[in-house]
């Protein structure tokens, strides 16, 4: 896809974070289906929860997805690669049951926010409809969190073992994601 002339595709740096935003979304989508598959079985209390963050990550991909499209963008080539790790991490995770799970999305959430609002303050004044669906979301990756937190009984194994990997993981795929 091409950038229309005079449209807001010329920004290319709200553009390249908007296409890494949407790839990270497609990661999440596909993380929270991995846990939900295992969770039936392994966590089945929080399927429920699962279900509806995964609905809120499918909301906030099509909202990237749309500005993309409107600004004549193609998703970011990271995006494949988003959805096959989200996957793999979310029935690893899933099956290790209802710890490991809300530790991974703390874990997760944790880098997303962090990205989401150093993003903000970048964009401001530059690229007010990046600014607009960056900001549609980021209440919702903090219920995310916050709730998922609330699940972690202090300093938990799987929280001491998954958060500094998942962390770690889920900067690396932002990094190259920002290069691709």
């Amino acid at each position: 896809m091409r950038p229309v002339a005079g449209s807001p595709a010329g920004n290319d740096h709200g553009a390249r974070i908007l296409k890494v935003d949407h790839a990270g979304e497609h990661g999440a989508v596909n993380l929270y289906s991995g846990q939900i598959s295992m969770a039936r079985f392994t966590a089945p209390g929080m399927v429920d929860e699962l279900k509806e963050f995964r609905a809120h990550e499918q909301r906030h991909r099509a909202l990237f997805g749309a500005e993309l499209a409107r600004r004549g963008r193609a998703r970011c080539r990271s995006c494949r690669l988003c959805g096959i790790g989200g996957r793999a991490l979310g029935l690893v995770t899933g099956l290790l049951g209802a710890g490991a799970i809300s530790a991974t999305t703390v874990a997760v959430e944790s880098v997303v926010l962090r990205h989401l609002e150093n993003q903000l303050p970048a964009l401001q004044g530059n690229d007010p409809a990046a600014v607009a669906a960056i900001s549609a979301i980021v209440a919702e990756e903090r219920q995310h969190h916050d709730r998922s937190a609330r699940h972690i009984q202090g300093d938990t194994f799987w929280s001491r073992l998954l958060s500094p990997v998942v962390s770690g993981f889920t900067e690396a795929v932002i990094w190259l994601g920002m290069r691709l």
